[in-house]
């Protein structure tokens, strides 16, 4: 049994090699890798002192470092953490146990039932941020995922080589969650206990800017997932705009056989029009997903018998 440990990095020569001798000590048969996004500072070179596998990856963010790390790394097993020492290394093997058990394709260490999140996390913002992306997720797909954004992860072979990452920065945590939602990927989370960044290390996360990314990031997955859904909430959107601009041209019709209000009378039929094709866009669409997922079941198929082998 082959496990990696993936520590994705930029400028944290402060906490690395805590890190990286910590997972030693607890998965000693693990290979640790360390993939450098372009650091500034010594984060690789302590990395190698401390007997990590060091990577380069030249495209700015923690999406394209993921991207590589699932292609190039080979492995039975996958635990992956931040290079921040958030994440205690203690509770790595809870993680790995249901991979193993085949209880589950991913694992997503939960920072927020044992309470010590809100404790050490210093940004309320982020909390907010973390409430609200949680529950559109699982309002849209239907789950009960506690922590959605999470850095700390759990993942088997077929999960990591059938993972299509698209996402460039730090919306890959959410990308990978929608994911494994559709796919219908079997999901345990993990109670995990959360320390905030040591003094001198900073975050390299923007509230804001960050958050708004995410957020776009869900609006796009979620009409390229649910297209059917998508698109119907604009159907009705516009067909009752339509309806309430048209209503009182055709009231006046009704009354006098005349129609004064030209313009709304253009606008009303443009708009129920509108709501007409998005209709049939949701359906054209939810078709091709369809036939999607019925490829991705196949080469899932496929990717099991060629491990097998």
């Amino acid at each position: 049994m082959k496990v990696a440990v993936l520590i994705p990095c930029y400028n944290e020569e402060i906490t690395i090699g805590k890190v990286i001798d910590d997972f030693k000590r607890v998965m000693p048969e693990a290979d640790i890798y360390v993939y450098d996004n372009n650091s500034k500072d010594k984060t690789s070179e302590i990395a190698l002192e401390h007997g990590a596998i060091v990577k380069k990856e030249y495209r700015q963010g923690k999406g394209n470092v993921v991207r590589s790390m699932f292609r190039d790394i080979d492995a039975d097993y996958y635990i992956m953490v931040d290079g921040d020492d958030t994440y205690p290394a203690e509770f790595a093997h809870k993680l790995l146990d249901p991979l193993i058990r085949e209880e589950a394709d991913m694992t997503i260490g939960d920072r927020l039932s044992n309470g010590t999140y809100y404790n050490e996390n210093k940004r309320n913002f982020h909390d907010f941020g973390n409430n609200m992306v949680r529950w559109l997720i699982n309002k849209l797909f239907k789950s009960n995922i506690k922590d959605i954004m999470t850095g700390y992860r759990g993942f088997n072979r077929e999960f990591v080589k059938a993972m299509p990452v698209l996402s460039a920065r730090f919306e890959i945590e959410t990308e990978m969650s929608i994911h494994a939602l559709d796919k219908k990927f079997l999901i345990k989370e993990v109670a995990i206990d959360y320390r905030d960044r040591p003094e001198g290390s900073e975050s390299k996360l923007n509230t804001f800017s960050d958050g708004f990314k995410v957020l776009k990031t869900i609006f796009m997955l979620f009409k390229d997932y649910k297209p059917l859904l998508f698109f119907n909430i604009w159907t009705v959107f516009f067909l009752v705009v339509g309806l309430l601009v048209g209503v009182p041209v055709l009231v006046e019709f009704a009354d006098t056989r005349y129609i004064t209000k030209v313009p709304s009378a253009i606008l009303a039929v443009g708009l129920v029009l509108l709501s007409m094709n998005t209709f049939a866009c949701g359906v054209i669409l939810d078709t091709v997903v369809k036939q999607q997922r019925f490829n991705y079941e196949l080469y899932l198929n496929d990717l099991r018998d060629k491990y097998k082998k």
